[in-house]
């Protein structure tokens, strides 16, 4: 398996991938937010690739010393084999590079089967509430 940095020709790929685990229900604002992620910073994107298929994607952004990743997906046939773990651990070592020293992500509470997951790659339970508001252009 190889991970590696997302190229233009995975666009269709990590779609698919969105689409088949679900995360594309707010497809237009997430494509949207992936151009701006490109834009700023390509290397952020990865995709896991096992004989030359594209078979996981991870989307990460840094802010100062603390970063994010979100979009996390594997598909449905190769999961359970470690490629998210990869995913995770390709992103962790690119935000250290820049000098990130906090990982924050957000999980779905409709998604609660994830957590045991992020659990063994040591991220905790934080007591916070995220609100969000879309606002009208």
């Amino acid at each position: 398996m190889l991970i590696r940095p997302f190229r233009l020709g995975d666009y269709s790929a990590i779609t698919r991938i969105w689409r088949e685990t679900g995360l594309d229900e707010q497809e237009a604002e997430s494509l949207n937010d992936l151009a701006k992620q490109l834009a700023w910073d390509s290397d952020l994107v990865m995709v896991a690739e096992q004989e030359s298929q594209v078979v996981g994607v991870v989307v990460g952004t840094i802010d100062g010393t603390r970063a994010y990743f979100s979009r996390l997906a594997v598909l449905p046939q190769a999961q359970g084999s470690g490629i998210g773990r990869k995913l995770v651990e390709a992103i962790e070592k690119r935000f250290k590079q820049r000098g990130v020293n906090r990982v924050l992500i957000m999980v779905n509470q409709d998604n609660p089967g994830v957590l045991p997951f992020y659990h063994a790659l040591g991220y905790e339970m934080q007591k916070y509430v995220t609100l969000s508001k879309k606002l009208s252009s």
